[in-house]
C-alpha cells in the first residue's frame, strides 16, 4: 500500500494561524497537511500548570477549529505523548516534515524537545523548528541583538493561505482519532478568567488600542484601574493566540494619528523588554532552578510552611498582600506592580526562598510565561546583582495605589466596613475601635504575621551586604557583558 505523504505542524504556545511561520511553511509544500496538539501527560502533571492554562488551550483550540471549518478541517487534539502518536500516524501514513516553533520553556519541555529530535532521526523525518519572536537559540552574548529584533519585527506578517483540500479533512482527521486518544476540548464557562483564543484575544486588543490605551501608563501600577487601563494580553501573548509583530504593527500603526503617543510608546517598550527577558531566560536555562548570579546560590533561608501558607491563601496580615493574592487566585490576573510587590513580601519580608513560590505563582498566573517568570522573580527577590534591590512597602503601596481602598474591600471583604485608615493597617486598631465596629483582630482577619520594618531591615541588610561581595560583583559583570551592555539603551 502507497502510504499518503503527510506534513505536520505540531502546535505548541503558538495556537494561531495568521502569522505562524511553522503553519506558513508546512503549507508552502504541495502535500497534505494536518495540525497537531499533544496534551502530553508530563506537562499535564507538571506543578507550574494548573486546569486554569488547560481549558485556556482547550479554548484556544476550539476557536482554530472555528477558524479551520471554513475548509473542513480541525486541529487533531490527542492525549498522549508527542512520539506516540507520531509513531501511530506513521503506519499509516509517510511523514516527511513537522514543523514547529522553537520553544523556550522548561527544562522538562527541553528535554522533551531533545528525545523528539532524536525520534525523527531515527524515523527521517525533518523536524523544521522556527525562532519565536526572535529569540535566538546559543547566543554567546547579545552583539546585534537589538537589530536581529527589529529587522525580525518589521519582517511581514505570514499569512494563512492554505491550498484548495491541502488541510486534512474533518472525516480524515475523525477517523485517525478512533485510532489514538482523542482529546474532548470542551470547557465549562468561568467568568473570572479570560477565555481563551485568538478571537478574544484581538477583541482585548482592539479595545485597548481603541480606547483602553490612553490611561495606561497612569493607572499601570493601580491594582484596581489597571484591570482595564493595561491591555490585558498577556495571556494571549503567553500561549501564542497573537504574535508580538502583529500587535507591535497595530500599535505604530495607532501611534501614527494619535495625540496619545506616550503610553504606545510605554506599552511598546514593555513588549520589546518581553523578548529581552525571555532571550536573558534562553541563554541562562538554571535560572529555572539557581539564581543567575552565582554570588547568591550560598544564601541559606529557613523554611517557613506556617509562612508560606499565610501567604499563599492571603492570610497575611498585610491586607493589600492578601487581597493580591486572593485575587490572583480567582481571576489569574494581577498587574506588574503587584506581582512585584507579592514575590517581595514573600522573599523579602518572609525571607522565604522564590524558589519556593515559582511553581505556585506560575501555576495562578494564566499568562505564565517561563522566560518573563523566572528572570522577573529573581530580579524583584533581589538576586541578580545588577538590578536595583527593591523591597516594596505593602502599606505605602496600598496608601499609594488603593487609597480608598477599593481592591482590599473587593478581595478582602472582612475588612470592607472598616474606616478607610484601618483598612490599609487593621493592626493599628486598639481595642476600643474593635469594640466600635464588632471586629475582632485575629479572630476575624489575622494579625501581621512579621513585622514589616524590622523583616525589611533584616532583608535589606543582607542583601546589600551580599551586593558588596566579591563573587557576586565578578558575576554581575559577566551577566552585564552577556546581557545587558549592547542593548540596554535600544531598550529603555
Amino acid at each position: 500500500m502507497i502510504k499518503k505523504k503527510l506534513h505536520i505542524v505540531w502546535f505548541k504556545r503558538d495556537l494561531r494561524l495568521h502569522d505562524n511561520e511553522a503553519v506558513f511553511n508546512a503549507l508552502k509544500s504541495k502535500e497534505s497537511v494536518l495540525f497537531l496538539y499533544t496534551f502530553e501527560d508530563f506537562l499535564l502533571k507538571d506543578k507550574h500548570y494548573s486546569k486554569r492554562h488547560w481549558d485556556f488551550v482547550k479554548q484556544s483550540l476550539e476557536d482554530l477549529n472555528q477558524q479551520l471549518l471554513p475548509y473542513s478541517s480541525k486541529v487533531l487534539v490527542v492525549n498522549n505523548n508527542l512520539e506516540t502518536v507520531i509513531y501511530s500516524l506513521l503506519e499509516n501514513y509517510y511523514i516527511s516534515h513537522i514543523y514547529s516553533h522553537q520553544e523556550t520553556g522548561l527544562l522538562t519541555t527541553f528535554k522533551r524537545d531533545l528525545s523528539f529530535s532524536k525520534f525523527c532521526k531515527t524515523n527521517h523525518i525533518q523536524w523544521i523548528e522556527n525562532e519565536n519572536n526572535a529569540i535566538q537559540r546559543g547566543l554567546k552574548n547579545r552583539i546585534n541583538w537589538v537589530e536581529h529584533w527589529e529587522f525580525f519585527m518589521n519582517s511581514k506578517e505570514f499569512e494563512f493561505l492554505p491550498k484548495e483540500n491541502q488541510l486534512l479533512s474533518i472525516a480524515e482527521l475523525e477517523k485517525i482519532e478512533k485510532h489514538l486518544n482523542g482529546c474532548d476540548i470542551s470547557t465549562k464557562p468561568n467568568q473570572n478568567f479570560q477565555n481563551g483564543g485568538r478571537t478574544t484575544g484581538l477583541k482585548y486588543l482592539n479595545s485597548f488600542l481603541d480606547e483602553r490605551y490612553k490611561n495606561y501608563s497612569k493607572n499601570i501600577s493601580k491594582p484596581l484601574k489597571a484591570r482595564k487601563s493595561c491591555s490585558r494580553i498577556s495571556p494571549y501573548i503567553a500561549w501564542g493566540n497573537l504574535s508580538i509583530k502583529e500587535v507591535i504593527n497595530k500599535a505604530y500603526q495607532l501611534r501614527e494619528t494619535s495625540t496619545f503617543k506616550k503610553p504606545i510608546d510605554a506599552f511598546t517598550s514593555r513588549l520589546r523588554w518581553q523578548a529581552h527577558f525571555i532571550q536573558k531566560f534562553e541563554m541562562e536555562h538554571l535560572m529555572e532552578f539557581k539564581s543567575i548570579n552565582k554570588g547568591y546560590h550560598g544564601l541559606q533561608k529557613s523554611i517557613n510552611l506556617v509562612y508560606q501558607n499565610a501567604w499563599k491563601n492571603g492570610l497575611t496580615g498585610f491586607p493589600l498582600v492578601d487581597a493580591c493574592m486572593r485575587c490572583l487566585k480567582e481571576t489569574g490576573y494581577l498587574n506588574f506592580r503587584m506581582r512585584a510587590l507579592v514575590v517581595s513580601f514573600f522573599t523579602h519580608n518572609l525571607w522565604q526562598p522564590w524558589q519556593d513560590c515559582s511553581e505556585y505563582l506560575a501555576s495562578l498566573f494564566l499568562d505564565f510565561e517561563p522566560g518573563i517568570h523566572y528572570p522577573q522573580l529573581q530580579m524583584q527577590a533581589g538576586e541578580t546583582g545588577i538590578n536595583m534591590l527593591r523591597i516594596y512597602n505593602p502599606i505605602k503601596n496600598s496608601l499609594e495605589h488603593d487609597p480608598e481602598g477599593l481592591f482590599i474591600k473587593k478581595w478582602v471583604p472582612e475588612l470592607a466596613h472598616l474606616e478607610l485608615p484601618f483598612i490599609h493597617e487593621p493592626s493599628k486598631m486598639t481595642y476600643f475601635d474593635q469594640q466600635l465596629t464588632g471586629f475582632q483582630l485575629g479572630k476575624d482577619y489575622p494579625c501581621p504575621i512579621v513585622d514589616e520594618n524590622l523583616s525589611r531591615k533584616k532583608a535589606s541588610d543582607i542583601l546589600w551586604q551580599l551586593k558588596d561581595q566579591t563573587l557576586v560583583k565578578q558575576d554581575a559583570l559577566r551577566i552585564l557583558a552577556r546581557h545587558t551592555l549592547q542593548d540596554r539603551k535600544r531598550l529603555m
